[in-house]
């Protein structure tokens, strides 16, 4: 009987087939990826194909059938972890792994339960190509000799390769003008381009912020230093050092987010102690206050309060850059002769936190091993807030005054699981036990909070002091649109879902008595020159971004990190203008101006950060002329 006759590659089809196939379900399946059109859809089902096609290719140029069949499974296997790991990832942070996070070995320990509370059992399906490709091997017999192609045919198999890459490109920049230079939202880019391409080009992006700091000059600091005093927001003269000399306290909210203040959860009020604070007369509270964070997380909100600076696009400064020089609070609160602390019951080396605090200026970290964990105490993420609260406080008490210590929470935090004795209220009942949790884990918190007001009256540090508490960046991601809007009842829209990246703010001085609730936009970008200025302390010369929440001249302007942005008239979001108030869409060009001057402060952000220009500005400073060059 003769032998059944196969096509002389039909591994390599099988292969290239197999795998996009895969990785297009794979987009429809574990991706929460906004689709407008018909013609989105059709890029995002032909993106993955120009490096298939090329990847694949490459064993056309082997002579040995084994060497081929090992090649196409080695392929298989490698795009399908990097399908895997950006689904899992994805579901957590609601983006794109970058290259940094790679290498932030330290924290996956750390991330564990995070991780594995992510993984699904479907996830297996991103292995079916490979299934597919090793029975391709197995059963479809080999040809009894093997020829390498003709050179012509593998001249025309390329240029169909790059042919499928330039209409792939092309339809991109039809449906994203300007995609590969305003790369501020990864999702963006894995739709357009896939997420094999976007790897490289993330591969490339990295590489160019390295060489920039290679090639600055501290030419570029005259530029950056222009745009900053054009934006200078003068303190308002009537709160101008109100808080002048007291110890500074400031608490990082973990995955706080502001739908939860002043709200019930079926009867129940989720923040009873942060409901009356919003109504204290001693405490400035902030509607539409909003995080500007980005990979990473609360490391990144650090960051920005620290520096008034943006974080790194797809990446940890804190891991990145923590060999810069910076311009931080901390060492501008020590240059005034404050003993500046961080204070934190986990691992001191998460987040690179013990390199990078000695880059800000920090004098102590008061890290895992500054406190006592007992029984019980002990949460997935270190120690728990109510424990931590107290021993803080003890600490504090043997501090030199006057000191800035900066707490990071921890029990608010995904995959937001509780002891039973310290569910204060049940769990909702939605679609998702994420934010079924997330109710009773705020709860937790909102009473922690409670006692370390009450341990800091009974220390006596109280009335001395300014307690300034902000949420860190959001604890429901998109991910869990459907169980929010059965919550909010309504349907989550992107415009929601910008507004829902508000985080609450205090500002809370003992004895002050003029406290209000403001309503202006603003951010964490602004936190810096607000509190220096609530200490009396002058900006004008720092390079910051940011501006005093309380300055006549404070703008009602936020820019997210991904390049999205609200204003008090226009939410900016998906390539969409929507009214700020009612969710509607709007004409575009009310948005227009704000799109450029989002992109720019963006860019000189980054500026700052990949050129490590801070290096420059004391070298700059001495040279005759340059502040009056500064100040044109």
């Amino acid at each position: 009987m003769k032998k059944a006759t196969w096509p002389k590659h039909s591994v390599l089809i099988i292969a290239i087939v197999a795998t996009w196939l895969t990785t297009y379900v794979g987009y429809k399946t574990s991706f929460s990826m906004k689709i407008d059109n018909l013609m989105q859809e059709f890029i995002l089902f032909m993106n993955p194909l120009s490096f298939l096609l090329f990847v694949y290719g490459v064993a056309l140029f082997m002579k040995s059938t084994k060497r081929r069949n090992i090649y196409f499974m080695m392929v298989s296997i490698i795009t399908s972890i990097i399908m895997f790991s950006n689904a899992v990832f994805y579901r957590f942070f609601n983006d794109f792994i970058t290259l940094p996070v790679l290498f932030q070995t330290s924290n996956f320990g750390d991330l564990s339960s995070s991780i594995t509370a992510n993984l699904k059992v479907t996830d297996i399906f991103f292995f079916t190509d490979v299934l597919i490709i090793y029975l391709a091997i197995r059963f479809i017999p080999e040809r009894e000799r093997t020829e390498q192609p003709k050179k012509i045919a593998r001249k025309l198999y390329f240029v169909m390769t790059a042919a499928v890459m330039m209409v792939n490109l092309s339809l991109a920049e039809i449906q994203r003008p300007q995609l590969l230079t305003r790369s501020f939202d990864r999702e963006l880019l894995v739709k357009n381009i896939g997420t094999y391409n976007y790897h490289i080009y993330d591969l490339f992006i990295q590489s160019k912020s390295h060489a920039q700091r290679a090639l600055a000059d501290g030419s570029e600091l005259v530029e950056v230093g222009n745009y900053i005093n054009a934006n200078y927001a003068a303190p308002d003269p009537t709160k101008y050092g109100i808080a002048k000399g007291r110890n500074i306290i400031a608490i990082s909210l973990e995955s706080l987010q502001s739908f939860v203040i002043n709200q019930e959860m079926d009867g129940h009020v989720i923040t009873p102690f942060l409901n009356e604070l919003t109504k204290d007369p001693d405490t400035f509270y902030f509607t539409n206050f909003y995080h500007q964070t980005g990979l990473g997380k609360t490391s990144d909100s650090e960051f920005i309060l620290e520096n008034s600076l943006f974080p790194r696009n797809g990446s940890a400064v804190f891991f990145t850059h923590s060999g810069n020089t910076y311009q931080s609070m901390a060492s501008k609160l020590g240059d005034a002769g404050y003993f500046t602390n961080v204070m934190h019951a986990n691992n001191r080396s998460f987040w690179n936190r013990d390199i990078m605090y000695g880059a800000l200026g920090i004098d102590k970290f008061y890290d895992l091993e500054s406190y006592e964990v007992g029984e019980g105490q002990a949460v997935n993420w270190g120690m728990k807030d109510i424990p931590f609260f107290d021993q803080s406080v003890e600490l504090m008490k043997d501090m030199p005054q006057p000191f800035y210590s900066r707490l990071i929470t921890l029990t608010n935090h995904h995959p937001f699981d509780l002891d039973e004795e310290d569910k204060l209220i049940p769990a909702y009942n939605s679609n998702s036990n994420t934010l079924n949790k997330y109710f009773q884990s705020v709860r937790y918190m909102d009473e922690a909070i409670k006692t370390l007001f009450e341990d800091l009256k009974e220390s006596g540090l109280y009335d001395n002091s300014i307690i300034i508490m902000y949420g860190d960046h959001y604890g429901i991601s998109e991910n869990h649109n459907k169980a929010m809007g059965m919550y909010l009842d309504k349907k989550i829209t992107p415009y929601d879902n910008a507004k829902l990246q508000r985080v609450p703010l205090f500002i809370h001085i003992p004895g002050y008595g003029q406290g209000e609730t403001v309503d202006e936009v603003a951010g964490q970008i602004d936190l810096r020159p607000t509190i220096l200025h609530l200490m009396g302390i002058d900006t004008k010369d720092d390079m910051q971004l940011g501006a005093d929440l309380f300055s006549p001249d404070h703008e009602p302007f936020v820019i997210f990190r991904d390049g999205r942005f609200v204003t008090d008239n226009a939410v900016y979001t998906t390539d969409v203008c929507y009214d700020t108030e009612t969710g509607e869409e709007i004409d575009a060009e009310v948005c227009q101006p704000f799109i450029e001057r989002s992109m720019t402060g963006l860019d000189y952000s980054d500026m700052i950060i990949n050129g490590d220009l801070l290096r420059f500005k004391e070298e700059q400073e001495q040279k005759p002329g340059f502040n009056e060059q500064m100040k044109k």
